[in-house]
């Protein structure tokens, strides 16, 4: 973790994000979509390119209405992880080879701080516009960098920034640049606050900090008008942190617009549950709380969470919890119908970090697991599956594991 102990000078913390990171590699790969409106995915959007973009497309979006605006050229094609992954590990090689000081967000985008690096490696402007050019030339995709003096600033600034750009905030015009953007630009201003905030009559930025922090408070909560009102004045102190573990780890899938059955979505969850249980352990965590999502036909979104006493590695009782949560929503998902179902495991911790409880009696769930877990490594994930799984995922022929 670096210690910062005075302002900075420069506009040295970069946030570079790939630009339609899925969609983009997409077209890298084949020639015969570059140019043409791409969508990836087809229930609902998980990616668009800019052209799809131009069009009206947004994501996450439904796949009939998002071909529908592209008027009969979209190109609608299935999503390939392992492809993204592997482009992801190849974009961080080159920010790591910028700088050691690299704070992951996602696998599409990177905070990296490049104080001090102007003796050996030129100004953040001239680090940004090299970073971008070698992703271009080493993986073949467009990428976007914003730099600031604040992470904050950074984000928006590649945001504005888009597509394929560098956009450089100097120092001292961080409020020129900031107060004539919409309000949507900060953190925490979702489609609610948007319209409660236009209502009052705010519609940028500089309306907001102009409203005052203590009006701000008395319209959407003392946390929120603090928050907001920091936002608004180019305060944001946080530091660029490498090596920091993550608080948790999720997936979710989309389940298209196509009313499916309640067999077919605890299918996918047992789908999911599976593969997080081996990413969990993998990373050596265990996890004390896991999280359901759910999203429906009309676009609303629940979550059901449960705590245990133990954190767990274990995929049977992780999947135990997850089913009671499911079970708990099925009314929901029988009146609404379910296009989204999503798992998180969170509270994470570490193994060396927790108590073992007695009495010590071997764990045979556990030894299955790792049994497992070294067989999908070696042989491919879908090497061994569940029954249940059958007839649902590749691997038709794997052996089975009990529900």
């Amino acid at each position: 973790m670096r210690i910062e102990k005075r302002e900075r000078t420069e506009a040295s913390i970069l946030h570079a994000d790939l630009d339609s990171f899925y969609a983009s590699v997409e077209q890298r790969d084949d020639p015969a979509l570059r140019g043409r409106p791409v969508l990836v995915g087809g229930g609902v959007v998980l990616a668009a390119s800019y052209e799809a973009k131009a069009l009206g497309v947004r994501t996450p979006m439904p796949g009939f209405q998002a071909r529908a605006l592209c008027r009969g050229a979209a190109v609608v094609v299935s999503p390939r992880f392992p492809a993204y992954v592997e482009a992801s590990k190849a974009v961080f090689e080159v920010f790591r080879d910028t700088t050691p000081l690299v704070e992951g967000i996602s696998v599409d985008e990177a905070f990296l701080d490049v104080a001090g690096l102007w003796r050996i490696s030129g100004s953040p402007a001239e680090i940004g516009e090299r970073l971008r050019a070698r992703v271009c030339a080493e993986v073949g995709l467009p990428i976007t960098v914003g730099a600031a003096r604040s992470k904050f600033l950074a984000k928006v600034a590649s945001a504005v920034g888009k597509p394929d750009g560098l956009l450089v905030v100097p120092p001292g015009e961080e409020l020129a640049f900031l107060h004539p953007l919409p309000v949507r630009r900060l953190w925490g201003v979702g489609v609610k606050t948007e319209a409660k905030l236009a209502d009052a009559g705010i519609e940028t930025v500089g309306d907001l900090a102009a409203l005052g922090e203590e009006n701000l408070g008395r319209l959407l909560g003392h946390g929120s008008g603090r928050h907001l009102y920091a936002l608004s004045m180019a305060r944001d102190p946080r530091r660029v942190e490498t090596g920091r573990r993550r608080k948790s780890i999720g997936a979710q899938r989309a389940l298209g617009r196509r009313i499916k059955s309640e067999d077919d979505v605890e299918t996918t969850l047992i789908a999911i549950v599976d593969g997080l249980g081996k990413r969990l352990r993998t990373a050596r965590r265990l996890c004390r709380t896991v999280v359901l999502r759910l999203r429906f036909h009309d676009f609303e979104r629940v979550t059901r969470s449960r705590s245990i006493g133990e954190p767990t590695e274990s995929t049977v009782v992780i999947l135990a919890i997850a089913r009671g949560l499911f079970d708990e929503a099925l009314p929901l998902i029988r009146e609404r119908g379910c296009t989204l179902i999503g798992l998180s495991l969170t509270n994470l911790c570490s193994p060396d970090a927790v108590q073992l409880a007695l009495p010590f009696e071997a764990d045979h769930d556990a030894e299955l697991d790792i049994a497992i877990d070294d067989l999908r490594t070696r042989f491919g994930r879908d090497s061994v599956t569940r029954g249940r799984l059958v007839g649902h995922r590749h691997g038709d022929d794997a052996p089975m594991l009990p529900d």
